[in-house]
């Protein structure tokens, strides 16, 4: 098993790499992947990335990107640069040198296991499928067992669920998650922090998964108890 990383930040002084573990599934919602993976690592934080081979099917669809085991870090930037309307370019400056990948089907991964120091892990987005496997225990993949891993050690897991409608076992899997400590958020856009263009409101998805793992962001205009908030320019 591959040990964390460990960083020099002063002389003589040494600390252990303890990264979030990024979850990507199949469902649709690839721009919410992004916009958190680009606001962790503004904020400063370590990534652990899983992406599973579902998600590169829909990663391919809704950006035009394919995303390769071999050729990650180079398939990766051009993912994170492009805005939420696949517009090439929109971000750019990012560095990913503390960004660490990890195939789907490798369990014999970091993540796989309790001992491997981590922050937590988000989910995002997460589809049905994931959800009814996290919930279930079913590891099929890398991402499932993390996700499990995270929750039998108590850290914090954040399952930003894709989907509409609901069915039925769907709405069982997502009160077992909740019951079990993992925040469950919807993709659910919001309207009042004055929404003008399509990454404004992936943001503000973005921004409340990062909100609810703990991580600092400027990625959208919170609710200041004043009517008419959103008409204001920022």
């Amino acid at each position: 098993m591959t040990e964390p990383v460990v960083e020099g930040v002063a002389a003589g002084v040494v600390r252990k790499r303890i990264p979030w573990v990024v979850g990507v599934s199949g469902a649709s919602g690839t721009p919410y992947a992004a916009a958190v993976l680009r606001g962790l690592l503004d904020a400063g934080e370590a990534v652990d990335l899983v992406v599973s081979r579902a998600s590169r099917l829909t990663l391919l669809d809704e950006t035009g990107v394919a995303y390769r085991d071999s050729h990650w870090r180079e398939d990766l930037a051009t993912w994170l640069a492009r805005g939420a309307d696949g517009k090439p370019g929109t971000f750019t400056g990012l560095d990913l040198s503390d960004v660490r990948h990890w195939g789907a089907g490798d369990l014999a991964a970091g993540p796989s296991s309790g001992s491997y120091a981590v922050k937590g892990m988000l989910i995002v987005p997460a589809s049905t499928a994931g959800v009814a496997g996290v919930a279930l225990g079913l590891s099929k993949d890398l991402l499932q067992r993390a996700a499990s891993v995270t929750l039998k050690e108590r850290r914090k897991l954040v399952v930003a669920v894709r989907e509409t409608p609901l069915n039925g076992q769907t709405l069982k899997h997502l009160v077992t998650l909740d019951e079990a400590g993992a925040v469950v958020l919807p993709a659910s856009p919001a309207f009042y922090a004055g929404a003008t263009h399509i990454q404004d409101l992936v943001d503000f998805v973005a921004g409340r998964v990062l909100d609810a793992a703990g991580v600092p962001h400027s990625l959208y205009r919170r609710w200041e108890g004043e009517l008419g908030g959103g008409s204001r320019n920022p």
